[in-house]
């Protein structure tokens, strides 16, 4: 399980405002980017978030979240409006190291606590886009899923904020809009010189000759098979029937459901990026108090790391190679492989960017009654359009 469950008690770390740090680390940016592989970065739309900014809205920026390095490479779109930009992001990136906890907060960086309500952070963030001084990128899917062609449950929780923030904005005669932001990447290298490493020690640790003799998407389907299978032998007792689709959802539910019903009473949540942080919030905290015994603190670190593992097994995509997968598909599902099974994922380059802007959505300051936000709705309907427009066919297999 990656470090981003921190058993320490949680303290808001709030943004700096000034721009000495932020002008200082723009020249820098290129090259730290080429340390995720991304070559280049192309932007499109940008007249539409100038346009906002020239009108004095608060903004929000609102991308999918695919990898890692999504807040560098959007946070260049600050650049190209002449504003600096404030980002929301998960409190254990804080917790890495003592650079990261240093920059963060003057590069501009707040934190939220996923793990539980953080008023804190809600507040900062209604009052950067009532303010609408600066840009605010929030990514409402909430986790990095590591696949482009496939968009999360969006989570209420940034609708909560853009409309709160309108309520601010309006008594000053403003408005707020959110910018839904695609971003996709491209993978320009030697693909089978990258994948093939990975999937060679993949086969090693499965104890098998390497099957360099099979095509490589038979290969990696083959490897992605056998992993499905050995976590059904864990949690289900056997390797199940069905659809691949249908023998996540099943897995996923058998490593959470019990889970839900020692801690949560039974509740489950649709989505699981929900129902993990529903179960976090409920296991986690006795640890942080440190006032449980040592067996019960391991045992539930274990319910931690199975909450963990369901939440990347779920993230695999139905049909990601159906009909036949791209190369950016292909390296995708390598490098989400080997991260789930090292908890690192090594860097393949050449890479390259696209970030592109879609159209403002006008919030409104009150919601109106219906099972469905028309504001994530709209969110949500540009980024597919926008990342289906994005998708390059030429570039299968």
């Amino acid at each position: 399980m990656q470090n981003i469950v921190i058993a320490k008690p949680y303290k808001f770390v709030p943004p700096r405002t000034g721009t000495f740090w932020p002008s200082l680390l723009r020249p820098i940016m290129p090259r730290y980017l080429k340390t995720f592989g991304i070559q280049g970065v192309e932007f499109r739309g940008v007249e539409r978030l100038h346009a906002s900014v020239a009108a004095g809205h608060g903004i929000m920026l609102a991308p999918n979240h695919c990898r890692p390095c999504d807040p560098f490479v959007v946070a260049g779109l600050g650049y190209r409006v002449a504003r600096q930009v404030h980002i929301m992001a998960s409190w254990h990136l804080f917790m890495q190291n003592l650079v990261q906890t240093f920059l963060l907060p003057r590069a501009g960086v707040f934190s939220i606590y996923r793990e539980g309500l953080d008023r804190e952070a809600l507040k900062c963030a209604i009052q950067i886009l009532a303010d609408a001084r600066r840009p605010l990128i929030v990514f409402p899917e909430g986790v990095i899923s590591r696949h482009n062609d496939k968009l999360n449950h969006l989570m209420e929780g940034t609708a909560l904020m853009l409309r709160s923030a309108a309520k601010q904005r309006a008594q000053a005669g403003g408005k707020v809009v959110v910018h839904p932001i695609a971003l996709r990447y491209f993978f320009d290298g030697d693909l089978e010189a990258a994948t093939k490493p990975v999937l060679a020690e993949i086969e090693r640790r499965l104890l098998w000759q390497t099957q360099d003799s099979l095509p490589l998407v038979g290969r990696i389907l083959k490897v992605g098979s056998a992993l499905l299978s050995l976590k059904e032998i864990e949690f289900l007792g056997a390797p199940q029937p069905g659809e691949i689709s249908e023998r996540i959802a099943r897995l996923v539910g058998g490593m959470l459901c019990p889970l839900e019903d020692e801690w949560l009473k039974g509740r489950h949540e649709k989505d699981v990026v929900a129902r993990v942080k529903l179960l976090r919030s409920a296991i986690l905290p006795d640890i942080v108090a440190g006032e449980i015994s040592e067996d019960e603190i391991q045992r539930r670190w274990r319910h931690l790391e199975i909450i963990y593992q369901a939440q990347q097994i779920a993230f695999y995509p139905a049909g990601y190679f159906t009909p036949q997968p791209t190369r950016d598909r292909v390296l995708e599902t390598v490098e989400k492989f080997e991260e789930d099974l090292t908890d690192n994922c090594r860097v393949h380059s050449p890479m390259r960017a696209l970030v592109d802007v879609g159209e403002a959505i006008e919030v409104p300051p009150d919601r109106p009654r219906g099972e469905a936000d028309p504001v994530m709705v709209a969110m949500r309907e540009q980024l597919e359009t926008m990342l289906a427009t994005s998708f390059d066919g030429s570039r299968t297999l």
